[in-house]
Formats: C-alpha cells, structure tokens, sequence
C-alpha cells in the first residue's frame, strides 16, 4: 500500500498550517503523518474479502462436498433464502431476544463479581500473588465444564445458562480490572490523598477513571466469549433462544435452517461486538 507522509512541526507535533488529517490517517515515530488507504479502499478490500469467502463457501458445500446430502443443502445462497424467511418469522426475534436476555443478564453478574474483585487484585501485590493460582485454573478451566455441576445446582434451564454465561465473562473483566487497576499512577493517589480527599473520593475521582478504559475492553473480551459460550450452553435443556434452535434444525432435518441459524448467530455477534467496539472507544 503506498503512502504519503507530511512533515510535522517539531515543536509542537502538529501539521502546519492548511494541511490536515484525514480519518485512517496516523502519526509515524518519526513525526510524519503517514496517509494509509482511503476509506473507499477499506471498504473495497473489505468487500472483496466477504466475497471470496462466500465464493469459498460455495465451492466447499456446491463443489467438494455437493454429494454430501448433508453438506449440499448449507450452501450460501440456500442459507440465505431460508434466514431471510426466518426473520418474518416471529419465533426467531423471540429466540434472539431470550439469547440476549441471558447473554446480558450473565454479563451483569459477571460485572458484579468480576469488577470488585479485579480491584482487589489490582490493589495489592500479596493478594495477586496468593490468588494467582487459583484464579489461572479456573481461568483456564471451560465453562461448559462446569455444565454438569451447574445443571445439578440449578436444573437444566435458563438459570443455568445464565450462571455458565457469568462463568465465561468474569475472569476477563478480573484480569482486566486488575491491570487497569495496576496501572494508575500513585502518585494521583497520593495528590489526592494530600488534598484531603477520603478513600471514597478516591475511588470515584482517581480508580475508576483509570480502570474504566481497560474495563471497556474487558467486557468487548468477555462479551465475545460469553456469545460463544452462550450457543452450546443453550443445548443443555433448554427450549428457546439460538442454542436450541441449532438442535431443532438438526433433529428436524432442515439443513437450511440449521445452516440460516448459524449465519443469524454469527451475525448477531457481529453486532454485537461492533457496538462494543465502539463503547470501549475502539473505532
């Protein structure tokens, strides 16, 4: 990609007069501004690059695998056909919406576990180090794991969707609440504490400030993985939202279907992390 510079002044880091920067422009160590690809050719590339994978979507399930009888009917255009009928229907705004229920209700308890908790962690080198096994194994340990566990506690249901929901969304905003945490200047601590403000003050004008950044960016991690945990966990005895909907294309032997839901899933999730990508200030 060829690129254009401008040369900045040195004193102040900014482009001289009647010049500008245009948006998907950046600043090079060096002090140039270095003009990346227009907005046009994002977008172009971008399109060229959905394209091909729906032509590689094509030619896997019309080419490769066309006398596979499963394969064959979850083609590109078969799915589409068949999600743009399911979206009339009202059962599939009724699963998106329970899937999303659980999705956020699982995200708010993971905040409300997951946020004080990352503080405190953040907080204190002792506690960070005295916790750090503990919390790197059940990190690491998936959340559907936990799916028998939770069925026995809650029965199979919506509760139990929801706890394995929490499950997959807390340990990101732990992690990410501690680094934020970790990385607040002290020294703003100490100014404030100077200044007589009480620890409550503190918190409010110096932590959370800090910590909101990596926060934001936490829950964009968290809500990732709780979308993707979300789907298998809906197949545990449950009988709305998306996860079912997948098992009941499946039993039915509606291929399309099965092929439309996934698409929807995946869509959802795209908007769903686009909108998070913007809360946390990531354009």
């Amino acid at each position: 990609m060829s690129t254009t510079e401008i040369d900045l002044d040195p004193t102040t880091g900014t482009a001289p007069p009647g010049s500008r920067l245009d948006p998907g422009e950046t600043t090079s160590p060096g002090g140039s501004a270095v003009v990346g690809s227009s907005r046009k050719t994002r977008w172009l590339a971008r399109g060229a690059v959905l394209a091909a994978t729906i032509a590689l979507w094509w030619l896997g399930t019309q080419v490769l695998f066309a006398g596979n009888e499963v394969v064959s009917r979850m083609g590109p255009w078969s799915a589409i056909r068949e999600l743009v009928a399911m979206l009339g229907r009202p059962e599939t705004w009724q699963a998106v919406s329970v899937s999303l229920g659980r999705l956020l209700l699982g995200l708010l308890l993971a905040l409300v576990v997951g946020a004080p908790l990352g503080l405190l962690l953040g907080s204190s080198r002792l506690a960070e180090h005295a916790t750090a096994p503990v919390v790197q194994l059940a990190r690491m340990t998936s959340p559907l794991a936990w799916a028998p566990l939770v069925i026995v506690l809650l029965g199979s249901g919506g509760s139990a969707v929801v706890a394995l929901v929490a499950l997959a969304a807390t340990w990101p905003i732990v992690l990410g609440t501690s680094a934020g945490r970790r990385g607040i200047d002290q020294g703003a601590l100490e100014v404030a504490r100077t200044l007589g403000a009480t620890r409550a003050e503190r918190v409010r004008t110096v932590i959370v400030p800090g910590v909101a950044v990596q926060l934001r960016t936490a829950v964009r991690v968290a809500l990732g993985i709780s979308w993707v945990v979300l789907v298998p966990a809906e197949m545990f005895g449950v009988t709305n939202g998306l996860g079912y909907a997948v098992l009941n294309a499946r039993d039915n032997i509606d291929y399309e279907a099965l092929a439309a839901t996934m698409l929807l899933i995946g869509v959802v999730g795209y908007l769903l992390d686009t909108i998070a990508r913007y809360g946390a200030g990531e354009r």
